[in-house]
């Protein structure tokens, strides 16, 4: 695998590729890699020629207060990581490459992607997903892959890079990889690693929650609001951003549960900032283990 640190020893490298018509793919991290990335990669080399793993983390989207300094960083352990995962490339550039500068504002140009942008974790981080919209941008506006990865435990982040790319006409093709969990069920993240022994056993009950939820859809509960009063009882111990039951699409709020759904939770533990999500089908519907 090569390593690029400049966007000219990333086109460099991704030129020969493209005149040769190789299938580009994409994975973006912001490094701190785990087997949740892990299945990005894995399923970008089962259909690509060429895959970049991008290992950047994104001033952008991270507020005053929040842990961009403190984020983890180890390129080495990542590189060796995405090595192994079957990357190509791992593209990691400084902010001052990617943006130009390392002063604020990072970049004239700023992206509104709307409502999809305001509401669940955009009410908590208000310029969170502006920052997101602008690093993907650029990322495949630098790689111009033919697909690009991008795991469902961010499943607002998701929805907001499919509104993107279908609204900007960007011709990538947006590939959703389902969450990689612990044996307890516990999304893998980056930030898990936060967590004291308490907390990390604790979290799993993040988990617990949605299944609430999803064997009360089961059990016939098509309320809402009843199926998200059920996952909160489970969150009892947690601090509560939202727990929200709504379209997959539009992620608008549902006052029933007529038809395939998604069930988002935010929580903070020990100042650890948690998300995680479940498709919720409703009663007499199969929606998987």
């Amino acid at each position: 695998m090569e390593l690029a640190r400049t966007k000219a020893e990333l086109q460099a490298r991704l030129g020969p590729a493209r005149a040769r018509g190789a299938h580009i793919a994409l994975a973006p991290t912001m490094g701190a890699l785990h087997d949740g990335h892990g299945a990005l990669i894995e399923a970008a080399a089962r259909s690509a020629d060429l895959v970049v793993v991008s290992d950047f983390v994104n001033p952008s989207q991270f507020a005053a207060g929040e842990d961009f300094e403190r984020y983890p960083r180890d390129l080495q352990r990542d590189a060796d990581f995405a090595a192994r995962a079957g990357a190509d490339l791992l593209f990691a550039p400084s902010v001052a490459e990617l943006y130009g500068t390392v002063t604020e504002p990072l970049s004239a140009t700023s992206i509104d992607v709307g409502e999809l942008g305001r509401i669940w974790e955009g009410a908590l981080r208000p310029t969170h997903f502006a920052g997101v919209a602008l690093v993907v941008v650029k990322l495949l506006g630098l790689t111009r892959p033919h697909s690009a990865y991008f795991g469902e435990k961010d499943y607002q982040q998701l929805c907001v890079i499919r509104q993107l790319v279908r609204d900007l006409d960007i011709a990538t093709r947006i590939v959703a990889v389902e969450t990689v969990r612990e044996a307890d069920g516990l999304a893998l993240s980056s930030r898990n690693r936060y967590l004291d022994a308490g907390q990390r056993q604790q979290a799993a009950g993040i988990f617990a929650a949605l299944q609430a939820a999803r064997h009360g859809a089961r059990a016939g509960q098509r309320d809402a609001r009843a199926l998200e009063q059920v996952a909160r009882e489970a969150l009892a111990d947690f601090e509560i951003g939202y727990v929200a039951l709504v379209d997959p699409d539009s992620l608008r709020s549902l006052d029933a549960l007529t038809a395939p759904a998604r069930l988002l939770v935010s929580v903070t533990l020990g100042g650890v900032h948690l998300i995680d999500n479940s498709a919720i089908a409703p009663p007499g519907a199969d929606d998987g283990p």
